[in-house]
């Protein structure tokens, strides 16, 4: 019988982030600002001394929201078939482990504050190391199943950019990362993302938002942000994501961003 371990979070993460679906495959630049908040009373103000000298660390933590683990995955990228979860970097793993390489911001007191991560709010933080680029860096090796996996080019048009911009100010800033980093490979796979084929063109779901585009060889365009709310649904009273108000004055500012 396998011997059981122990193990105790030093902290916790917190984020914009909230549902599987908002995080990134990887880090990217597309993801916003996290916050390792470390737990007081365990002696970690000494144990940060010297992580000011670090530009990226990695971020070892459990994924908290699954309960359960697959021995075989489908790959966000690159395959239609399943694979062995030990040859990808699936969440549903036998111990629930994750690792993510993250960009210092800025450390104060027990608060790490770090960019382009791909972790959830709420994620229990297990251990932080430095990245080292010689022991930690092998550019051109990949798994074979990445080598199908093209590439795609997202563009706005001028509206999509006016109301993404709007949006940002408002406080959806996870939008424009989350289109991004969701079209740019297999943008049109309803198996492995929230999106939906129409007769010329697509829709892709973020939380009560939506965004349509169109793609044409390998260059995807962004032509319009709307609503996931029916007039109906702004009607009512029940609001689970706390964000009919900012729904109302969007249909407002942007009649024109209809379904």
């Amino acid at each position: 019988m396998a011997q059981q371990i122990s193990i105790t979070p030093i902290g916790v993460f917190h984020s914009s982030q909230k549902e599987p679906y908002e995080a990134g495959r990887q880090t990217d630049e597309f993801h916003s600002e996290g916050v390792i908040e470390l737990s007081a009373g365990e002696n970690f103000e000494q144990a940060l001394i010297g992580l000011e000298g670090c530009s990226h660390i990695w971020v070892i933590f459990h994924f908290h929201h699954n309960n359960h683990w697959n021995p075989m995955v489908l790959p966000p990228r690159g395959r239609t078939t399943k694979i062995g979860v030990f040859a990808t970097r699936s969440p549903y793993r036998p111990n629930g482990i994750g690792m993510s390489c993250v960009k210092i911001k800025r450390i104060e007191k027990l608060k790490i504050y770090v960019e382009a991560a791909d972790i959830l709010d709420g994620t229990p933080v297990l251990d932080i190391k430095p990245y080292v680029a010689y022991a930690d860096s092998f550019p051109g090796v990949e798994p074979a199943w990445l080598a199908d996996a093209s590439k795609y080019t997202v563009s706005f048009t001028g509206e999509a950019l006016e109301q993404l911009e709007w949006l940002d100010n408002a406080g959806v800033e996870q939008l424009r990362g989350f289109i991004l980093h969701q079209l740019e490979f297999e943008p049109t796979n309803s198996k492995k993302k929230r999106v939906k084929a129409f007769e010329d063109h697509f829709v892709i779901a973020y939380r009560t938002w939506r965004a349509a585009f169109t793609v044409q060889e390998h260059t995807v365009e962004v032509y319009k942000i709307f609503s996931g709310y029916s007039e109906s649904d702004l009607a009512a009273s029940e609001d689970t994501y706390h964000d009919k108000s900012i729904h109302k004055e969007f249909k407002k500012l942007f009649p024109s961003a209809r379904p």
